[in-house]
Protein backbone atom coordinates (compact mmCIF):
# COMPACT_ATOMS: atom_id res chain seq x y z
CA UNK A 1 0.00 0.00 0.00
CA UNK A 2 2.83 2.41 0.81
CA UNK A 3 4.40 1.69 -2.55
CA UNK A 4 1.12 2.45 -4.33
CA UNK A 5 0.72 5.72 -2.42
CA UNK A 6 4.27 6.69 -3.37
CA UNK A 7 3.45 5.87 -6.99
CA UNK A 8 0.34 8.09 -6.91
CA UNK A 9 2.25 10.90 -5.21
CA UNK A 10 5.00 10.87 -7.83
CA UNK A 11 2.42 10.65 -10.61
CA UNK A 12 0.52 13.64 -9.19
CA UNK A 13 3.67 15.75 -9.15
CA UNK A 14 4.53 14.64 -12.68
CA UNK A 15 1.08 15.54 -14.04
CA UNK A 16 1.18 18.90 -12.25
CA UNK A 17 4.62 19.63 -13.69
CA UNK A 18 3.48 18.79 -17.24
CA UNK A 19 0.33 20.90 -17.01
CA UNK A 20 2.24 23.89 -15.66
CA UNK A 21 4.94 23.50 -18.32
CA UNK A 22 2.31 23.43 -21.06
CA UNK A 23 0.25 26.33 -19.77
CA UNK A 24 3.22 28.60 -18.98
CA UNK A 25 4.95 28.05 -22.32
CA UNK A 26 3.78 30.86 -24.67
CA UNK A 27 4.48 28.69 -27.74
CA UNK A 28 2.08 25.97 -26.64
CA UNK A 29 -0.40 28.13 -24.71
CA UNK A 30 -1.56 29.80 -27.92
CA UNK A 31 -2.64 26.48 -29.47
CA UNK A 32 -4.71 25.24 -26.54
CA UNK A 33 -8.17 26.75 -26.98
CA UNK A 34 -8.21 29.48 -29.65
CA UNK A 35 -7.77 27.05 -32.59
CA UNK A 36 -10.56 24.85 -31.20
CA UNK A 37 -13.06 27.72 -31.21
CA UNK A 38 -11.94 29.05 -34.60
CA UNK A 39 -11.95 25.67 -36.34
CA UNK A 40 -15.34 24.69 -34.93
CA UNK A 41 -16.92 27.94 -36.14
CA UNK A 42 -15.20 27.81 -39.52
CA UNK A 43 -16.11 24.18 -40.19
CA UNK A 44 -19.67 24.85 -39.05
CA UNK A 45 -20.17 27.58 -41.63
CA UNK A 46 -17.58 26.99 -44.37
CA UNK A 47 -17.32 23.19 -44.63
CA UNK A 48 -20.75 22.53 -46.08
CA UNK A 49 -22.15 21.03 -49.25
CA UNK A 50 -25.59 22.52 -48.62
CA UNK A 51 -26.59 25.35 -50.92
CA UNK A 52 -28.71 27.95 -49.18
CA UNK A 53 -28.78 30.11 -52.31
CA UNK A 54 -28.14 29.26 -55.96
CA UNK A 55 -27.46 32.18 -58.26
CA UNK A 56 -28.73 31.34 -61.72
CA UNK A 57 -29.21 32.96 -65.11
CA UNK A 58 -32.35 32.34 -67.11
CA UNK A 59 -32.80 32.14 -70.87
CA UNK A 60 -36.52 31.79 -71.56
CA UNK A 61 -36.93 31.39 -75.31
CA UNK A 62 -40.47 30.07 -74.94
CA UNK A 63 -41.93 33.07 -73.10
CA UNK A 64 -45.12 31.13 -72.45
CA UNK A 65 -47.25 30.63 -69.39
CA UNK A 66 -45.73 27.17 -68.92
CA UNK A 67 -42.17 28.46 -68.84
CA UNK A 68 -43.25 31.31 -66.58
CA UNK A 69 -44.85 28.82 -64.17
CA UNK A 70 -41.69 26.72 -64.09
CA UNK A 71 -39.46 29.72 -63.41
CA UNK A 72 -41.82 30.99 -60.74
CA UNK A 73 -41.73 27.58 -59.08
CA UNK A 74 -37.93 27.66 -59.02
CA UNK A 75 -37.71 31.15 -57.56
CA UNK A 76 -40.51 30.42 -55.11
CA UNK A 77 -38.50 27.59 -53.59
CA UNK A 78 -36.36 30.13 -51.72
CA UNK A 79 -33.14 28.54 -52.99
CA UNK A 80 -32.79 29.97 -56.49
CA UNK A 81 -32.05 33.66 -57.06
CA UNK A 82 -31.98 35.01 -60.58
CA UNK A 83 -28.92 37.19 -61.11
CA UNK A 84 -29.18 37.59 -64.87
CA UNK A 85 -31.80 37.34 -67.63
CA UNK A 86 -30.27 36.26 -70.92
CA UNK A 87 -31.48 37.12 -74.38
CA UNK A 88 -29.57 34.61 -76.52
CA UNK A 89 -27.54 31.43 -76.22
CA UNK A 90 -24.34 33.37 -76.97
CA UNK A 91 -24.58 34.92 -73.48
CA UNK A 92 -24.55 31.59 -71.63
CA UNK A 93 -20.78 31.09 -71.69
CA UNK A 94 -20.11 34.56 -70.28
CA UNK A 95 -22.57 34.04 -67.42
CA UNK A 96 -20.77 30.86 -66.32
CA UNK A 97 -17.19 31.94 -67.05
CA UNK A 98 -17.52 35.21 -65.15
CA UNK A 99 -18.85 33.42 -62.02
CA UNK A 100 -21.98 35.57 -62.15
CA UNK A 101 -24.21 32.49 -62.18
CA UNK A 102 -23.72 29.00 -60.77
CA UNK A 103 -26.00 27.57 -63.42
CA UNK A 104 -28.02 28.62 -66.46
CA UNK A 105 -31.56 27.41 -67.16
CA UNK A 106 -32.29 27.39 -70.89
CA UNK A 107 -35.93 26.87 -71.87
CA UNK A 108 -36.25 26.17 -75.64
CA UNK A 109 -38.65 28.05 -77.89
CA UNK A 110 -40.77 24.92 -78.56
CA UNK A 111 -41.17 24.14 -74.83
CA UNK A 112 -44.87 25.11 -74.63
CA UNK A 113 -45.77 23.55 -77.99
CA UNK A 114 -44.38 20.17 -76.96
CA UNK A 115 -46.17 20.25 -73.62
CA UNK A 116 -49.50 21.05 -75.27
CA UNK A 117 -48.95 18.28 -77.82
CA UNK A 118 -48.16 15.81 -75.03
CA UNK A 119 -44.61 15.33 -76.22
CA UNK A 120 -41.45 15.27 -74.16
CA UNK A 121 -40.27 18.81 -73.50
CA UNK A 122 -36.70 19.40 -72.42
CA UNK A 123 -35.15 22.06 -70.22
CA UNK A 124 -31.41 22.57 -70.53
CA UNK A 125 -29.50 23.12 -67.27
CA UNK A 126 -25.88 24.22 -67.67
CA UNK A 127 -23.81 24.13 -64.48
CA UNK A 128 -20.31 25.24 -63.53
CA UNK A 129 -18.41 21.95 -63.45
CA UNK A 130 -15.30 23.54 -61.96
CA UNK A 131 -16.88 22.72 -58.61
CA UNK A 132 -18.37 19.30 -59.15
CA UNK A 133 -19.96 19.01 -55.68
CA UNK A 134 -22.02 22.21 -55.78
CA UNK A 135 -22.72 21.69 -59.47
CA UNK A 136 -24.30 18.31 -58.85
CA UNK A 137 -26.31 19.54 -55.89
CA UNK A 138 -27.64 22.57 -57.79
CA UNK A 139 -28.61 20.39 -60.75
CA UNK A 140 -30.37 18.03 -58.35
CA UNK A 141 -32.41 20.94 -56.99
CA UNK A 142 -33.54 21.81 -60.51
CA UNK A 143 -34.40 18.19 -61.30
CA UNK A 144 -36.56 17.88 -58.20
CA UNK A 145 -38.45 21.07 -59.04
CA UNK A 146 -38.99 19.99 -62.64
CA UNK A 147 -40.19 16.57 -61.47
CA UNK A 148 -42.67 18.15 -59.09
CA UNK A 149 -43.87 20.54 -61.80
CA UNK A 150 -44.35 17.61 -64.18
CA UNK A 151 -46.26 15.64 -61.55
CA UNK A 152 -48.65 18.51 -60.92
CA UNK A 153 -49.29 19.05 -64.64
CA UNK A 154 -50.23 15.40 -65.03
CA UNK A 155 -52.42 15.38 -61.98
CA UNK A 156 -49.82 13.44 -60.05
CA UNK A 157 -50.42 10.34 -62.18
CA UNK A 158 -46.76 9.51 -62.68
CA UNK A 159 -44.29 7.37 -60.79
CA UNK A 160 -42.79 9.21 -57.82
CA UNK A 161 -40.01 8.30 -55.42
CA UNK A 162 -39.95 9.22 -51.77
CA UNK A 163 -36.49 9.59 -50.30
CA UNK A 164 -35.95 9.29 -46.55
CA UNK A 165 -32.54 10.04 -45.05
CA UNK A 166 -32.09 8.33 -41.70
CA UNK A 167 -30.32 10.14 -38.85
CA UNK A 168 -29.93 13.35 -40.89
CA UNK A 169 -33.33 13.91 -42.51
CA UNK A 170 -32.51 17.35 -43.90
CA UNK A 171 -29.08 16.24 -45.16
CA UNK A 172 -27.38 19.12 -43.36
CA UNK A 173 -23.66 18.87 -44.02
CA UNK A 174 -22.52 20.27 -40.68
CA UNK A 175 -24.32 17.42 -38.91
CA UNK A 176 -21.80 15.13 -40.61
CA UNK A 177 -18.71 17.35 -40.42
CA UNK A 178 -18.82 18.81 -36.93
CA UNK A 179 -19.02 15.53 -34.96
CA UNK A 180 -16.02 14.27 -36.95
CA UNK A 181 -14.24 17.53 -36.18
CA UNK A 182 -13.96 16.63 -32.47
CA UNK A 183 -11.55 13.69 -32.92
CA UNK A 184 -9.77 15.42 -35.80
CA UNK A 185 -8.98 18.51 -33.72
CA UNK A 186 -8.08 16.37 -30.74
CA UNK A 187 -5.64 14.42 -32.88
CA UNK A 188 -3.82 17.51 -34.13
CA UNK A 189 -3.67 19.19 -30.72
CA UNK A 190 -2.79 16.17 -28.60
CA UNK A 191 -0.29 14.85 -31.14
CA UNK A 192 1.52 18.19 -31.04
CA UNK A 193 1.35 18.60 -27.25
CA UNK A 194 2.59 15.08 -26.58
CA UNK A 195 5.30 15.44 -29.18
CA UNK A 196 6.57 18.75 -27.86
CA UNK A 197 6.64 17.62 -24.23
CA UNK A 198 9.94 15.72 -24.46
CA UNK A 199 11.51 17.82 -27.23
CA UNK A 200 10.89 21.02 -25.27
CA UNK A 201 12.66 19.65 -22.20
CA UNK A 202 15.49 18.30 -24.32
CA UNK A 203 16.09 21.75 -25.79
CA UNK A 204 15.95 23.34 -22.34
CA UNK A 205 18.31 20.73 -20.92
CA UNK A 206 15.92 19.54 -18.22
CA UNK A 207 15.06 16.09 -19.56
CA UNK A 208 18.38 14.52 -18.51
CA UNK A 209 17.85 15.95 -15.04
CA UNK A 210 14.37 14.43 -14.98
CA UNK A 211 15.73 10.98 -15.83
CA UNK A 212 18.13 10.97 -12.86
CA UNK A 213 15.41 11.86 -10.35
CA UNK A 214 13.84 9.15 -8.15
CA UNK A 215 10.87 9.08 -10.54
CA UNK A 216 10.77 5.89 -12.59
CA UNK A 217 10.64 6.14 -16.43
CA UNK A 218 7.20 4.51 -16.38
CA UNK A 219 5.84 7.32 -14.18
CA UNK A 220 7.46 9.90 -16.45
CA UNK A 221 5.75 8.26 -19.43
CA UNK A 222 2.35 8.11 -17.71
CA UNK A 223 2.62 11.71 -16.50
CA UNK A 224 3.51 12.96 -19.96
CA UNK A 225 0.57 10.99 -21.38
CA UNK A 226 -2.12 12.10 -18.92
CA UNK A 227 -1.46 15.83 -19.32
CA UNK A 228 -2.24 15.97 -23.09
CA UNK A 229 -5.22 13.67 -22.58
CA UNK A 230 -6.74 16.04 -20.00
CA UNK A 231 -6.15 19.03 -22.27
CA UNK A 232 -7.63 17.11 -25.21
CA UNK A 233 -10.79 16.27 -23.25
CA UNK A 234 -11.19 19.92 -22.25
CA UNK A 235 -10.78 21.01 -25.88
CA UNK A 236 -13.31 18.40 -27.00
CA UNK A 237 -15.74 19.75 -24.39
CA UNK A 238 -15.32 23.28 -25.75
CA UNK A 239 -16.06 22.05 -29.28
CA UNK A 240 -19.03 20.01 -28.03
CA UNK A 241 -20.55 23.03 -26.28
CA UNK A 242 -20.22 25.16 -29.44
CA UNK A 243 -21.86 22.45 -31.56
CA UNK A 244 -24.76 21.92 -29.19
CA UNK A 245 -25.40 25.54 -28.20
CA UNK A 246 -24.47 27.53 -31.31
CA UNK A 247 -25.17 25.09 -34.15
CA UNK A 248 -27.95 23.22 -32.27
CA UNK A 249 -26.61 19.75 -33.10
CA UNK A 250 -28.09 17.38 -30.58
CA UNK A 251 -26.09 14.48 -29.16
CA UNK A 252 -28.54 11.60 -29.50
CA UNK A 253 -26.33 9.06 -27.73
CA UNK A 254 -24.79 8.89 -24.29
CA UNK A 255 -22.20 11.44 -23.20
CA UNK A 256 -20.49 8.73 -21.17
CA UNK A 257 -20.01 6.61 -24.30
CA UNK A 258 -18.81 9.65 -26.23
CA UNK A 259 -16.19 10.59 -23.67
CA UNK A 260 -15.06 6.97 -23.27
CA UNK A 261 -14.42 6.77 -27.02
CA UNK A 262 -12.56 10.08 -26.91
CA UNK A 263 -10.49 8.93 -23.94
CA UNK A 264 -9.35 5.75 -25.70
CA UNK A 265 -8.72 7.69 -28.90
CA UNK A 266 -6.63 10.31 -27.10
CA UNK A 267 -4.64 7.53 -25.47
CA UNK A 268 -3.67 6.21 -28.89
CA UNK A 269 -2.87 9.75 -30.09
CA UNK A 270 -0.61 10.34 -27.08
CA UNK A 271 1.21 7.10 -27.83
CA UNK A 272 1.91 8.27 -31.38
CA UNK A 273 2.92 11.73 -30.18
CA UNK A 274 5.31 10.44 -27.50
CA UNK A 275 6.88 8.05 -29.99
CA UNK A 276 7.49 10.97 -32.35
CA UNK A 277 8.88 13.02 -29.49
CA UNK A 278 11.20 10.23 -28.39
CA UNK A 279 12.89 9.97 -31.79
CA UNK A 280 13.04 13.74 -32.46
CA UNK A 281 16.07 15.83 -31.61
CA UNK A 282 14.26 19.16 -31.25
CA UNK A 283 10.87 20.86 -31.43
CA UNK A 284 11.23 21.67 -35.13
CA UNK A 285 11.59 17.98 -35.96
CA UNK A 286 8.53 17.18 -33.86
CA UNK A 287 6.42 19.71 -35.77
CA UNK A 288 7.63 18.35 -39.12
CA UNK A 289 6.93 14.73 -38.13
CA UNK A 290 3.50 15.63 -36.73
CA UNK A 291 2.63 17.45 -39.95
CA UNK A 292 3.76 14.45 -42.00
CA UNK A 293 1.62 12.14 -39.87
CA UNK A 294 -1.47 14.37 -39.84
CA UNK A 295 -1.99 14.46 -43.60
CA UNK A 296 -2.33 10.69 -44.25
CA UNK A 297 -4.20 10.16 -40.98
CA UNK A 298 -6.78 12.80 -41.97
CA UNK A 299 -7.15 11.65 -45.58
CA UNK A 300 -7.56 8.00 -44.56
CA UNK A 301 -10.01 8.71 -41.73
CA UNK A 302 -13.26 8.96 -43.68
CA UNK A 303 -13.92 12.49 -42.40
CA UNK A 304 -14.56 13.88 -45.89
CA UNK A 305 -14.78 10.79 -48.10
CA UNK A 306 -16.17 7.38 -47.13
CA UNK A 307 -13.59 4.67 -46.50
CA UNK A 308 -15.56 2.19 -48.63
CA UNK A 309 -14.99 4.44 -51.68
CA UNK A 310 -11.20 4.18 -51.35
CA UNK A 311 -9.12 1.57 -53.21
CA UNK A 312 -8.90 -1.73 -51.39
CA UNK A 313 -5.21 -1.27 -50.61
CA UNK A 314 -5.84 2.06 -48.87
CA UNK A 315 -8.71 0.53 -46.91
CA UNK A 316 -6.20 -1.85 -45.33
CA UNK A 317 -4.04 1.09 -44.28
CA UNK A 318 -7.01 2.72 -42.55
CA UNK A 319 -7.09 -0.18 -40.10
CA UNK A 320 -3.97 1.29 -38.47
CA UNK A 321 -5.51 4.77 -38.29
CA UNK A 322 -7.13 5.57 -34.92
CA UNK A 323 -8.84 8.62 -36.40
CA UNK A 324 -10.90 6.38 -38.68
CA UNK A 325 -12.44 4.44 -35.80
CA UNK A 326 -12.90 7.52 -33.61
CA UNK A 327 -14.69 9.32 -36.44
CA UNK A 328 -17.04 6.39 -37.06
CA UNK A 329 -17.83 5.97 -33.38
CA UNK A 330 -18.39 9.68 -32.65
CA UNK A 331 -20.66 10.11 -35.66
CA UNK A 332 -22.72 7.08 -34.66
CA UNK A 333 -23.05 8.35 -31.10
CA UNK A 334 -24.02 11.84 -32.29
CA UNK A 335 -26.48 10.91 -35.04
CA UNK A 336 -27.65 7.34 -34.32
CA UNK A 337 -27.51 7.31 -30.55
CA UNK A 338 -25.39 4.16 -30.62
CA UNK A 339 -24.68 2.45 -27.33
CA UNK A 340 -21.30 1.39 -25.98
CA UNK A 341 -21.89 -2.18 -27.13
CA UNK A 342 -22.51 -0.95 -30.68
CA UNK A 343 -19.31 1.12 -30.95
CA UNK A 344 -17.12 -1.24 -28.91
CA UNK A 345 -15.57 -2.56 -32.13
CA UNK A 346 -13.91 0.85 -32.60
CA UNK A 347 -12.20 0.73 -29.20
CA UNK A 348 -10.20 -2.43 -29.94
CA UNK A 349 -7.91 -1.08 -32.71
CA UNK A 350 -7.35 2.18 -30.83
CA UNK A 351 -6.33 0.24 -27.72
CA UNK A 352 -4.01 -1.90 -29.83
CA UNK A 353 -2.35 1.20 -31.29
CA UNK A 354 -1.90 2.64 -27.80
CA UNK A 355 -0.60 -0.71 -26.58
CA UNK A 356 2.10 -0.63 -29.27
CA UNK A 357 3.11 3.05 -29.36
CA UNK A 358 3.29 3.68 -25.61
CA UNK A 359 5.72 0.80 -24.90
CA UNK A 360 7.77 1.90 -27.91
CA UNK A 361 7.99 5.42 -26.49
CA UNK A 362 8.88 3.97 -23.08
CA UNK A 363 11.64 1.86 -24.62
CA UNK A 364 13.14 4.94 -26.26
CA UNK A 365 12.99 6.78 -22.93
CA UNK A 366 14.93 4.01 -21.16
CA UNK A 367 17.43 3.07 -23.84
CA UNK A 368 18.00 5.92 -26.29
CA UNK A 369 17.60 8.90 -24.05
Amino acid sequence: MDGFRAFLRKLKFMIKKELLATIKDPRTRTILFLPVIMQTMLFGYAATFNLDEVQYACLDQSRSKYSTELIAKMEGSGVFRRVQTLNSTSEIAEAIDSDVAMLVVNIPADFADKLVAGERAEVQVITDGRNSSTSGIAAGYVNSIVADYNARRNGGRILETETIAWYNPNLITRWMFLPALIPMMSLSQVLMLAGLSVAREREQGTFDQLLVTPIEPSIILIGKAISPILIGLIQATFALIIMCVWFEIKVVGSLFTLYLVLLVFLLSCVGIGLSISAVSANMQQVMVYCFMAMMPLSLLSGVTTPVRNMPQVLQYFTLANPLRFATEAVRRIFLEGSSLATVAYALVPMLLIAGITLPVAGWFFRNKL
